[in-house]
């Protein structure tokens, strides 16, 4: 059995890290347990290809919660948590665990530090979505019903969403309100999260890292940090975006890929980075090699231009949406990625403020997954 060193200092087996006994009731994970990470959202094996920010990242279990389903008024968890300093995002990042069903919120209750059990209230919809304290890096250890039965909810569709520090949910109020949560609850979908807050700029690792994972859908949406962070010119945005988009269709031939280009960012439409591209250079180089590919005959990816989700003043921070702003991107890409998992064809789509032109998704049977 390979061991890992634990966050507390002691030696901690895969098992330990992810218990068999809660593993059934866990979403939102696409990599066993690595590199002492309970749910990692990188490949952990392929880790030190990475760059050290996504990796960093990748280490924060964002998306990940539990589902269930039972007549139990409440259940018992058991957590651990690694960690109080909750860095720039601060309690936004999550610090207590959120229980949803039916849409609506049923109970919240704080985290602590250390290792500790909460109780939690459930509703009596078939689906209870547990969102978890994630910047506080929880582990989940033991879970059980009170007064009553709980099972597993059924499997739902996969979708692995591909993006930076707004897919990851910046800077919503809380892990439940990051637009692939809000999506993914709304239209029944299985996400997984593979925003990397910081970083995200359309590695090619990550591009393998996506096409070797089963999924139903696909969304990326980078492109912010291309412009500042690590400055890419027009020209090498345009070139790598082609390699990502190649790289992961190579790994997933019939699946639905949904390319949405970045929202506004009122500091760089029209500033130059120190390579001569602007923002909303940055985001025409994504739309037009995602045409490109388009129209090479990939009549399975569809493209979403960004500019116009969010309004300027849904921007919390200037650069990152707050809750209205995740709702916004939830209410244009989320029924476009239900439409796309159902494998209905759609020739103009109208959502909120964005008009999508062809949008066409995939008829492909969903991948079966054990």
């Amino acid at each position: 059995m390979r061991l890992y060193r634990g966050r507390y200092g002691r030696s901690m087996s895969s098992s330990d890290l992810r218990p068999a006994s809660v593993e059934p009731f866990l979403r939102g994970v696409a990599w066993p347990a690595g590199n002492g990470v309970p749910y990692p959202r990188a490949d952990p094996a392929d880790a030190t290809r990475l760059p050290a920010d996504t990796w960093s990242t990748a280490c924060l279990p964002v998306g990940v919660r539990l589902e269930l389903t039972g007549d139990a008024s409440a259940i018992e968890v058991e957590y651990e948590t690694a960690t109080d300093q909750l860095g720039h995002r601060g309690a936004g990042a999550g610090t207590g665990f959120a229980v949803w069903s039916d849409g609506r919120l049923v109970d919240e209750q704080p985290a602590l530090l250390g290792r500790h059990h909460v109780r939690l209230g459930v509703g009596p919809g078939e689906r209870n979505i547990v969102h978890l304290p994630e910047g506080m890096r929880p582990s989940i250890l033991g879970l059980r019903a009170v007064d009553g039965t709980i099972a597993p909810a059924a499997a739902q569709p996969r979708w692995l969403a591909y993006g930076d520090s707004i897919a990851e949910g910046w800077i919503a109020s809380g892990p439940a309100g990051a637009w692939p949560a809000i999506a993914a609850r709304t239209h029944g979908l299985d996400v997984a999260n593979l925003g990397y807050a910081g970083s995200a700029r359309g590695e090619i690792v990550s591009a393998q890292h996506v096409a070797s994972i089963a999924a139903d859908v696909i969304t990326i949406s980078h492109g912010t940090n291309c412009w500042t962070r690590i400055p890419h010119s027009a020209e090498q945005m345009h070139a790598n975006t082609i390699a990502f988009l190649r790289l992961v269709r190579a790994g997933h031939p019939g699946t639905p890929i949904i390319v949405v280009s970045p929202i506004v960012r009122p500091d760089g439409e029209a500033t130059p980075n120190v390579l001569g591209a602007t923002h909303a250079q940055i985001r025409e180089a994504m739309e037009d090699a995602t045409q490109v590919v388009i129209h090479s005959g990939d009549d399975r990816m569809t493209l979403i231009p960004g500019a116009a989700i969010v309004p300027a003043e849904l921007l919390a921070d200037g650069v990152h949406p707050g809750d209205a702003g995740h709702d916004a991107l939830a209410r244009v890409i989320g029924p476009i990625v239900a439409a796309a998992v159902s494998r209905v064809e759609v020739s103009r789509v109208e959502v909120s403020r964005v008009e999508v032109s062809r949008v066409e998704v995939s008829r492909a049977e969903p991948l079966q997954r054990p």
